[in-house]
This record gives C-alpha cells, structure tokens and sequence, in this order.
C-alpha cells in the first residue's frame, strides 16, 4: 500500500472507524469543511438523530430511505439532501449493497475532528 498523501488520496485508503454494528466513517477536509464517507449496511439500525447545524448529504452507492423530518425519502446514488440544523433525520438502507452516504460539514464538526488526525499524521 503506497503512503498516504492528503493532497490525492482514495476514500477506500482513508482509516475508517466503526460507529456501531453495520455503519462505518472516514473524513476528509479541514477546519472549514469536512466531508464524512458512512458506509451504512442493510440491517443496521436506525439512529434518529439531530444536531444544531445544517448537513449536506449526498448518496454515492446504494438505496434508501432517508429520512428527514416527517419525510421519508426514497435515494440511491446521486440524491443530494439538505438537512437543516434541528431536524431529525436518519438514513436504513433498503438493497442488497450498503449505502454510501458523502456527508458535508460546514464549518468541519469540532466532535469529528479526529476522523482528521491520518491527515496530520501523513504530513510529518
């Protein structure tokens, strides 16, 4: 495996964590934007969940449901969805392929700063 360079590098080489059974995560960017890759597996549990900023979500591979306040909207690669700051949401995969959900933090989440530290790392 070739040495990680944050200037170019694939998502599959980022270091992930796992959230809980099912759900996985690995970020990119810096103070001022993230961006958060959760492979969310068929099965998983659903975690309703809100935070006080906005998010923007894009799904990459898979289908869902992802819901956003009473809404519940059917996805698969390519949706885009605006998440405001305060409203529920939640995302259960519906195929067989889990869902890979690009999520956009702007300012970066301060609790997800340490889905950061590779990039650091790789720079000493």
């Amino acid at each position: 495996m070739r040495p990680l360079d944050p200037a170019h590098v694939r998502w599959e080489e980022i270091p992930d964590e796992p959230v809980r059974p099912g759900v996985r995560r690995r970020g990119f960017g810096t103070s001022d934007v993230l961006l958060v890759m959760n492979e969310c597996r068929p099965g998983m549990e659903p975690r309703p969940h809100t935070h006080e900023f906005a998010q923007i979500a894009m799904i990459v591979s898979g289908e869902g449901v992802y819901h956003v306040g009473d809404v519940g909207h059917e996805v698969s690669a390519g949706s885009i969805m605006l998440i405001p700051a305060g409203v529920e949401h939640w995302i259960e995969p519906t195929g067989a392929e889990p869902v890979m959900n690009l999520d956009v933090f702007a300012p970066a989440r301060a609790d997800y700063g340490h889905l950061l530290e590779w990039m650091t790392a790789a720079r000493d």
